[in-house]
This record gives structure tokens, sequence and C-alpha cells, in this order.
């Protein structure tokens, strides 16, 4: 099973968005083991947006789909609907 994610840093106002086999170990790395990269400039994370699938290439795709401009779009949409925003 492989999740789709997208992240949200509220303090600097940007997404993140990846899939993961391992959802959990993946958030701890953006949040916490990762000493370099994008995500790690921007901590901390919060989830704001999962989907699962059955194949990596299923994950893969719709991580393309969700890193268009619709798809980020899409994913505004719930960061700002967020009553914590």
């Amino acid at each position: 099973m492989f999740t789709v994610y997208a992240l949200h840093s509220a303090k600097f106002n940007k997404i993140y968005i990846g899939y993961s086999s391992d959802m959990e170990n993946r958030l701890a790395a953006h949040n916490v083991y990762q000493t370099k990269g994008y995500t790690f400039k921007y901590r901390p994370w919060v989830v704001v947006h999962t989907e699962y699938y059955p194949t990596k290439k299923e994950a893969m795709i719709r991580e393309k789909q969700l890193k268009s401009a619709k798809g980020r779009e899409f994913i505004w949409k719930l960061v700002n609907s967020k009553p914590d925003s």
C-alpha cells in the first residue's frame, strides 16, 4: 500500500507533495531526521491530505497530478479551508 500525501508548513506557508510506502517514517524524516533539502528548511510539517493506492505506479501517477497547477490548487484549497490556517 502506498500513500500519496500533502504536507503544509504553516510557519512558512509552503506545501509539499509526495508518496511513500511507510507514511509514519516518511513524516518523521520530513520533520526530524533529514539534515538537508527542501522539507528541512520549512519545518514543521503537518499532513493536510492523504490518498491510498495499491501500487507504486498508481501512487506516482497521482503524485504527478497533485504536483500540477490544478493539483496544487486543490491542495491549497484544502489548506485554506482548515480552521487552523
